[in-house]
């Protein structure tokens, strides 16, 4: 067997694309020459080639351009995508840039985000960096004029359906990000960031309350309890998911000055965030079986129960064991969550934990 791991490749972000589609419209309205290729330097270090897929002049003083977004080996939904610039230049006019979006870029319609209300979801890593394009066109060839740059995303809106997009209230499309303009696979980085955008919109929509999930599920489960509790539904801001990534979201609200966290979990994550751990990826199923199945032996005097749980394959698995003879086990569990999370907090920020069974019922909540 080839154990050898195999390295991931980096791809561009949409922002890159954008000013990589920007610039090969100028170059063309400039030079008359369809561009094969542009360079776009990034905005940490090094610059990248990418080819253009489509230029078209308009009319006299415009061109389309189009590029194919490479996200590189990272689950990106927009991997593929065509990202596309319009591109106006009036050589007889007082040297100005403006860069605005069109369709398939997003609308920012709450507060607490890079970008005001109202504007198209272009961030200012992006808009640098098309800025930055548009000047080194003028500087190849010795020129200086109005330009107008409309970004787009033909399948923006569509693609924009599978992203958080509408609950950080960016609408009808998707938006132009980047602060380096590299994509990297998997990158720990970017969910950060997205959660921490999130904390940001419900921060500035006056919520000092939100509630942590680790997925979807967990997610719609936590959106019944509240509306059964409460009968009304729960603020759309209010819910963030944080992933695999526990302490990080936790800083990140207390950096936020949110007063309240609560989260709403499955029993597997509950084991794992219950032990300290900052990163609750699955890899770590061996050790948190041992550890639950001492806590069992501990809270049961159960040698025996405890030996299932430690040769447990799944946290599933274990739960079965453990739900409904042994309710301890779970309380346990769960104030372990919370005071785990109180290490990250601190004492200024209170603390709360939901453990849902795998049908959506609450089994601890405090």
């Amino acid at each position: 067997m080839n154990t050898q791991k195999k390295s991931l490749r980096t791809g561009f972000t949409t922002g890159t694309a954008a000013a990589a589609a920007a610039k090969g419209a100028l170059d063309y309205l400039l030079s008359q020459k369809k561009p094969v290729c542009v360079t776009i330097p990034f905005l940490s270090t090094g610059a990248i080639d990418i080819a253009i897929n489509s230029c078209i002049q308009e009319n006299s003083d415009t061109v389309i351009c189009t590029v194919i977004k490479d996200a590189g080996d990272d689950p990106d939904i927009t991997h593929k995508a065509e990202i596309g610039a319009r591109v106006t230049f009036k050589p007889k006019h007082n040297q100005e840039i403006i860069i605005t979006g069109g369709k398939g870029v997003g609308i920012v319609t709450k507060p607490g985000l890079e970008v005001l209300p109202g504007n198209p979801a272009i961030n200012p890593g992006p808009k640098q960096m098309i800025y930055q394009a548009i000047h080194d066109c003028f500087d190849c060839y010795d020129r200086s004029g109005f330009v107008r740059v409309e970004i787009f995303i033909p399948k923006g809106e569509t693609l924009a359906l599978k992203t958080l997009n509408a609950r950080l209230g960016i609408l009808g499309g998707l938006s132009i990000l980047g602060t380096t303009g590299i994509e990297r696979p998997l990158s720990h980085d970017a969910y950060v960031a997205t959660i921490a955008s999130a904390i940001s919109v419900a921060k500035a929509s006056g919520l000092n309350h939100i509630v942590f999930t680790t997925g979807r599920r967990s997610e719609r489960f936590v959106q019944k309890a509240w509306e059964q509790e409460h009968k009304a539904a729960i603020p759309q801001e209010m819910v963030i998911q944080m992933g695999d990534y526990f302490a990080d979201a936790i800083k990140l609200a207390k950096s936020k000055n949110i007063q309240m966290i609560s989260m709403a979990i499955f029993f597997g994550k509950a084991i794992k965030m219950a032990m300290g751990i900052t990163c609750t990826h699955a890899a770590k199923r061996s050790l948190s079986m041992s550890m639950l199945a001492h806590w069992a032996e501990n809270i049961t005097g159960d040698s025996q129960f405890s030996k299932k749980i430690a040769e447990s394959n799944t946290a599933r698995q274990a739960f079965c064991y453990i739900h409904p003879k042994y309710p301890k086990v779970i309380d346990f569990v769960g104030q372990k969550v919370i005071q785990s999370a109180k290490t990250f907090a601190g004492a200024s920020v209170k603390i709360g934990c939901i453990i849902f069974d795998y049908n959506g019922h609450i089994v601890f909540k405090k």
